[in-house]
């Protein structure tokens, strides 16, 4: 089945589809041996791993393209895509889906924040019109050439105009065709169930430690009524925290720490990443050598 095919078929099924943002292609490695059946590649990830700077709209269309192609070659599940507002307008937001379907993407997220944005749980967001975003959405939905590429429409409007404004824009993107709502930063339970129930679609959810949302259990969300819970800030920080730790440790003493149960060691390291699969291989198409 085709990836796309595939993640549809996830965000359909009636048990929630946990999806992990990961922060680089090992990261997706390590989520698909875990047992996830499809994984993110989003902007506040890719902006730390890239350039050790926060999700302000910092990384170009072309580079968040490359980094979904080189996740995409990691893994065989299928990879969710974030695109940001489409880098421009309409006519903008033709070629990134048409560059995002190259890579191979399953999808991707469209948000109705002014470019540049910041990710949604930071303050002084701006919205632009909601019938400039249906101009986007249409244009997404008209470029794609795989019927099942997943066009997700995202609205930063709760945290601006209010909960009425973000469900009114959020049933705008519905109807005008998107796969997929996304009403960032509820702030309340209450609200969250309120945005479920009051546009028919199937609703993803941000988990973000921290943030504006409250942290409920994936159990808690698919009883609410939510196809899909992200966690796009998981692997940055666990990466952040470990290396730290890691690091001021090697600063103060020298040596790195001998009962660190969280590391890995160079053959268990070789065993995650292929590197036996990989000579194997090489055993094979050079039989004939000498």
């Amino acid at each position: 089945m085709k990836s796309t095919s595939l993640f549809r078929k996830y965000i359909l099924d009636d048990e929630i589809l946990v999806l992990p943002v990961v922060h680089d292609s090992l990261c997706a490695v390590i989520a698909e041996k875990s047992g996830f059946k499809a994984v993110c590649s989003a902007g506040y990830a890719n902006t730390a791993a890239q350039l050790g700077k926060p999700d302000i709209s910092l990384l170009t269309m072309t580079e968040m393209v490359e980094c979904t192609g080189r996740i995409v070659e990691a893994v065989n599940v299928p990879v969710f895509a974030d695109a940001d507002t489409g880098y421009g307008n309409a006519t903008n937001v033709t070629r990134t889906v048409r560059l995002f379907e190259k890579a191979g993407a399953a999808g991707i997220l469209l948000e109705d924040q002014v470019q540049p944005k910041r990710c949604g749980h930071m303050s002084g967001k701006q919205v632009i019109a909601p019938e400039e975003m249906v101009a986007k959405i249409e244009a997404a939905l008209d470029s794609r050439r795989d019927p099942d590429f997943v066009i997700l429409a995202r609205t930063d409007s709760l945290a601006v105009n209010g909960i009425d404004d973000a469900i009114a824009r959020a049933r705008l993107y519905r109807e005008c065709g998107a796969d997929m709502i996304f009403v960032e930063a509820p702030e309340s339970a209450a609200q969250m169930e309120r945005i479920v129930r009051e546009v028919d679609a199937p609703h993803l959810a941000n988990m973000i430690p921290g943030g504006r949302t409250p942290r409920l259990s994936a159990k808690e969300l698919q009883d609410i009524g939510y196809a899909v819970v992200a966690y796009p800030t998981v692997c940055t920080y666990a990466i952040a925290s470990s290396v730290r730790r890691v690091f001021e440790e090697l600063a103060k003493t020298g040596s790195l720490p001998l009962d660190d149960n969280s590391s890995m060691d160079f053959n268990e390291f070789n065993s995650l990443v292929g590197l036996e699969d990989i000579r194997i291989k090489e055993r094979h198409y050079y039989r004939n050598c000498r």
